[in-house]
């Protein structure tokens, strides 16, 4: 797959997700209701994090058992990574910040890598290699809207999917930008719901969130 075929097909996934919620798995019996509680409330696509030792497991089981859902994977730090979500089948990579190593793994891979940047220079390294779709990774603390209508300026032909301090409040401003293709955060997802199982919570909080964010 060509890096202009990768950019197109995490473009369609994060502009068809509009949220991509972000998930770190606290121990295998959340994988599968938590993964029905999102897709229920409308967010099919789902970023799997390697924050816990549960990630790639919870990758290989949603692929083989929820074959409708886009599974990806986040937190992918270096390319032994990115070969083992590859591996597990992960069908979208993200990672918090981009190396060498990693962009160039990414163009090796086969399948799309959204890499994550936090300066126009990051931008320019990955740019170079034909990466046109991003991550702004942690949004807020990197300027927020403001930095994303200022990359807009030098980088026409980049878009974006802000995460990190992105939630109810702000979603919206950043969703109506034109060069942001998705919002990525948890704030669906409430830690004590998830923690008692609340699934169908989970589910209403996923739906208002999307709603809020009105028609496409």
């Amino acid at each position: 797959m060509s890096m202009e075929q990768k950019n197109a097909q995490i473009e369609r996934i994060c502009t068809e997700a509009r949220i991509l919620p972000v998930i770190t798995i606290g121990s295998e019996e959340q994988i599968l209701p938590l993964a029905d509680a999102l897709a229920a409330g409308g967010l099919t696509a789902l970023e799997i994090t390697l924050r816990s030792a549960h990630g790639l497991t919870a990758i290989r089981r949603l692929r083989q058992e929820r074959p409708d859902l886009c599974i990806g994977a986040g937190t992918v730090l270096d390319k032994r990574m990115m070969d083992e979500v590859e591996a597990a089948g992960a069908q979208f990579i993200v990672s918090p910040g981009c190396t060498d190593e990693l962009l160039q793994a990414g163009v090796n891979c086969s399948v799309p890598l959204l890499a994550g940047i936090s300066s126009a220079s990051d931008i320019m390294r990955g740019y170079a290699l034909g990466y046109r779709r991003f991550k702004l990774f942690p949004a807020e603390v990197c300027g927020g809207v403001n930095a994303i209508k200022a990359l807009g300026g030098p980088f026409g032909d980049v878009r974006f999917c802000p995460t990190g301090g992105v939630n109810a409040a702000n979603a919206a401003q950043y969703l109506a930008l034109p060069n942001v293709m998705c919002v990525g955060g948890t704030w669906m997802i409430d830690a004590a719901a998830l923690k008692s199982g609340d699934w169908r919570g989970i589910t209403q909080a996923t739906a208002d969130a999307l709603a809020a964010l009105g028609s496409h």
